[in-house]
């Protein structure tokens, strides 16, 4: 990434300031210290591929569901758009998630509703699993 900077830096130099390469070389390098951060963490993507692909649906749903009726109903579809779209991110089934889910949120404790999110229902479950599996 050092060689990159260096290369960019130099080259910059070599381009007229308001041409397309220069706006590009200006934006990368005023961006440098992002750019760097996937480096820094593991858990970090290099890009953003697969947040842009998980709206896709939403983006392409967007001429197809014009009107969720008032802004509860709005929030209401954007809460269940993120689930669906988390449970997919960990590949659980929606459904079998959403179906637990309702059945359960209404005696679980308002508290520990945060066990409920799919990165935690899907922990659980492979708990459960694996203690019926031992048995």
């Amino acid at each position: 990434m050092e060689d990159i900077q260096v290369y960019l830096l130099k080259e910059k130099s070599k381009v007229l300031p308001k041409s397309p390469i220069s706006v590009a070389i200006d934006y990368t390098l005023s961006n440098w210290k992002a750019l760097l951060r996937y480096t820094e963490d593991g858990d970090l993507q290099i890009d953003n591929n697969g947040a842009e692909r998980s709206l896709r649906a939403i983006m392409v749903g967007r001429r197809n569901w014009p009107f969720y009726g008032s802004d509860k109903g709005g929030r209401t579809g954007a809460v269940l758009s993120s689930l669906i779209a988390s449970c997919k991110h960990l590949r659980i089934e929606p459904f079998a998630y959403l179906r637990d889910l309702f059945m359960r949120i209404s005696t679980h404790p308002h508290h520990r509703l945060d066990e409920l999110l799919p990165d935690r229902w899907l922990v659980a479950q492979r708990k459960v699993s694996s203690a019926y599996e031992e048995t």
